[in-house]
């Protein structure tokens, strides 16, 4: 099961809580799933606000962050698989006797043994985790997690005028050369600036990378390369497609590596002015024609349903079979239809998409070995 970079950027809290508010976006934390802030969402007959919309996805798609965390690879976690097991028993409130009994391990004392091996484990993750936040603080000398990356050729070099400046700035923050790690990540913006153009140099212009490709490059240059890689974007740097499959430099009609001092507040405006559009679509399995019908009030979130698909975790169980069984390749989603918005106040979003819905439901009739979609109760 993978996580996302959002993940991996989450505060303690935001971790615990399971989702984070992007924008104008609740985004969850273990799928990639997105709902819209301002829009009421319907459910078994309840409408819900989108922070409340999102708190239920998390415990009908995960069940719980708990169950999603404790379902991660050992290689995330640090657990066995038997500490795992007991934490889900501790969690479920089963007493040291009880879980005693369950396992077949030992006496309940053996089981109290092992909640004090995990507290201290707990103690031992906080003492590491400061020693790590100080050392990054300090640290000028903290070797790159890989080689050396190729620096590329096309980004642009600065004005004569300003080159005893710059040279300046990239000695303080690559004091081991601009083909070395970065020290940190400047505040002044103009320093940032001249810092982002340089790491821009490794990218070449013209080639697409895949997001463990760009990883791969800024690893050798910031040990928090996640942060790194979304200050290229914000700062128009580097471009990527929406649903991250791609990288690209961007280049400006000289060929150099755009540089904006306002691109954050740019990007926000662009963001807040994107529509949203709800609208049917549909999953289709491509090697036996079956079909799975969905409505959403953002079809941008159906890159969500793709991510819970991906990590085994969509509520569809006939398809999630199938998806593990054909492979990713095997499926496309399509948009059937969009929502016509009518200037009226007596029109209701969350009405129109569910007739909407039952609209393409009846025409493509996704049940048994024609899809995925449970055969609706006969009045």
């Amino acid at each position: 099961m993978s996580v996302s970079e959002s993940f991996w950027n989450a505060t303690l809290e935001e971790l615990k809580r399971g989702y984070i508010l992007e924008g104008d976006h609740y985004v969850c934390l273990l799928c990639g799933e997105q709902v819209e802030t301002g829009i009421v969402y319907p459910a078994d007959g309840v409408l819900y606000e989108a922070e409340r919309y999102m708190r239920r996805h998390i415990d009908d798609v995960h069940h719980s962050v708990f169950d999603f965390l404790t379902q991660l690879d050992r290689k995330l976690t640090g657990l066995t698989e038997h500490q795992t097991l007991l934490l889900r028993l501790f969690y479920q409130g089963k007493s040291d006797a009880e879980i005693q009994k369950e396992l077949g391990i030992g006496s309940a004392s053996t089981i109290r043994n092992h909640r004090f091996v995990l507290k201290e484990k707990e103690r031992q993750s906080r003492v590491f985790l400061a020693v790590m936040e100080l050392l990054k603080e300090r640290d000028k000398h903290a070797p790159a997690a890989l080689g050396s990356a190729k620096k590329g050729s096309n980004a642009s070099a600065p004005s004569p005028a300003a080159q005893d400046e710059r040279q300046q700035i990239l000695r303080k923050y690559f004091p081991e050369g601009t083909d070395g790690p970065l020290y940190s990540l400047p505040r002044k913006e103009k320093h940032k600036l001249v810092v982002l153009q340089e790491v821009a140099k490794r990218f070449e212009s013209g080639r697409t990378y895949d997001e463990k490709e760009v990883n791969h490059i800024l690893q050798d240059v910031y040990d928090d390369y996640v942060l790194l890689r979304r200050i290229l974007i914000d700062y128009s740097f580097l471009e990527r497609e929406p649903d991250g499959s791609e990288y690209w430099l961007k280049t400006n009609e000289t060929g150099e590596a755009g540089e904006q001092m306002d691109r954050k507040k740019e990007l926000k405006l662009q963001y807040k002015e994107m529509k949203t559009e709800a609208g049917v679509y549909q999953i289709k399995n491509t090697k036996n024609q079956k079909v799975l019908i969905d409505s959403t009030m953002n079809l941008k979130t159906m890159n969500g349903k793709r991510f819970q698909l991906q990590n085994g975790s969509h509520v569809n169980k006939a398809l999630q079979k199938e998806w593990n069984e054909y492979g990713e390749e095997a499926f496309v989603f399509e948009v059937l239809e969009i929502l016509k918005v009518k200037e009226d106040a007596f029109w209701n979003a969350a009405d129109e998409l569910a007739k909407l819905e039952e609209k393409w439901l009846e025409k493509l009739k996704p049940y048994g070995d024609r899809g995925y979609n449970s055969q609706p109760a006969r009045r």
